[in-house]
C-alpha cells in the first residue's frame, strides 16, 4: 500500500469529493475509479471514511490508500469461454447467465475478467483495475454478447461509441403479460433507489436520459410476449426497469418482478452486437442465439396455447 495525503485549500469551489479528487490527483485515474475506491473505503477524509456524495470543505484532510499489490480477485482462472471473434486489438465473447463480469465485493472469484486473464496478458486497464478488458457490463444473469478490449486506445475507442450511441445492440426478453402494441417506445429518466442503491428506479426528477424501444415478435397464451428490444441509451439495469415501468417486467426477475417456475433468471439475452473496429474502421457484428434455457421457456410457452 502506497498513501497520498491531500489538504483541501481555502479557495475549493464546492463539489462532490469523486469530482474533486479525478480533477487534482496527480495521477491518470477516472472518476469512476475514484468512487470505486471510495466504496472500498480506501479514502478517508479527517480519519473517516466517506460517501462519494460528500462535499470537500477548506481544510479537509484527505487521504487515500493506494493498492498497488496485485489483488486476489485478479487471478486468473481457467474458465472457458465462447469467443465468437478475436485480433490483436479485442474480442467478442459470448456470456453465460449466472457468470459476473468482473470482481466487486461479494463475487471476487469465477468472473468474466478471471476468465480473460487466463485466456490472454492483453487487456485495456483504463476502466480500472477491478475490470481490464471490460469496456461495458452485462447484468450476471443476463446472458449474450460482450465487446472486450486489449488496450487503452482500444478501449476508450469503443467506449466513446458506447457514449455517442453508434453501436448497435439487440436484446431478446419473454416479458409478462400480452403486449398490445407492436411496437413502442420507453423514454423514462432512471437513476438508484433512495435506500437501496443496488436498485435502479424511474426517477423523473434527478434521473438519467435513458430510452428503449421494442418491437412484438409472437405473443404467448402463457400470457407472455417475446420481445426484440434496442437500448438506446445503456443505463444500469435499463430495460428490466423499463420493461417494468410499462406493466410488462421481464420474465423471471425476481428483482423487478417475480420469479418463475418455467426459468430460473430473467429471460433476457444479448443477441447481437454491433461496433466499429477502432483500428480499420471496419464494422464487426456478432450474434449470439438464444441459449438453451431460454428455447426450453419458449417451447413451453409454445405448448400451453
Amino acid at each position: 500500500m502506497s498513501a497520498g495525503h491531500w489538504i483541501v485549500p481555502e479557495d475549493v469551489r464546492t463539489q462532490r469529493i469523486d469530482a474533486y479528487l479525478a480533477q487534482n490527483i496527480d495521477k491518470d485515474v477516472s472518476r469512476s475509479q475514484i468512487k470505486r475506491l471510495i466504496d472500498a473505503g480506501r479514502i478517508h477524509v479527517n480519519g473517516r471514511e466517506v460517501t462519494a456524495h460528500y462535499t470537500v470543505k477548506a481544510g479537509d484532510r484527505i487521504v487515500i490508500a493506494w493498492d498497488n499489490a496485485p489483488r486476489e480477485d485478479h487471478l486468473a482462472e481457467n474458465i472457458p469461454l465462447d469467443i465468437l471473434y478475436e485480433d490483436e486489438q479485442l474480442l467478442f465473447v459470448n456470456k453465460p447467465a449466472g457468470m459476473v463480469v468482473h470482481p466487486a465485493q461479494g463475487s471476487r472469484r469465477h468472473t468474466l475478467v478471471n476468465a480473460l486473464l487466463y485466456h490472454t496478458r492483453h487487456l485495456s486497464q483504463a476502466g480500472g483495475e477491478d475490470r481490464p478488458g471490460i469496456v461495458h457490463r452485462l447484468d450476471k444473469d443476463t446472458s449474450g454478447v460482450m465487446v472486450v478490449a486489449k488496450n487503452n486506445a482500444i478501449h476508450r475507442h469503443l467506449a466513446r461509441q458506447f457514449k455517442d450511441h453508434t453501436i448497435e445492440r439487440i436484446y431478446l426478453a419473454v416479458v409478462r403479460g400480452i403486449v398490445q402494441h407492436d411496437e413502442g417506445l420507453c423514454e423514462e429518466p432512471v437513476g438508484r433507489a433512495f435506500l437501496n442503491k443496488k436498485k435502479v428506479i424511474i426517477r423523473p426528477t434527478g434521473g438519467k436520459e435513458a430510452a428503449t424501444s421494442f418491437r412484438v415478435l409472437k405473443r404467448f397464451s402463457h400470457p407472455a410476449t417475446l420481445l426484440e428490444i434496442y437500448p438506446r441509451t445503456g443505463r444500469t439495469h435499463q430495460i428490466r426497469v423499463h420493461m417494468k415501468h410499462i406493466g410488462h417486467p421481464v420474465l423471471g426477475d425476481s428483482f423487478y418482478g417475480l420469479s418463475s417456475h418455467l426459468i430460473g433468471r430473467q429471460a433476457l439475452h444479448a443477441a447481437s452486437l454491433e461496433v466499429e473496429h477502432p483500428k480499420t474502421g471496419e464494422r464487426l457484428a456478432f450474434s449470439s442465439p438464444l441459449p438453451a434455457d431460454m428455447q426450453a421457456l419458449i417451447a413451453a410457452l409454445e405448448s400451453a396455447a
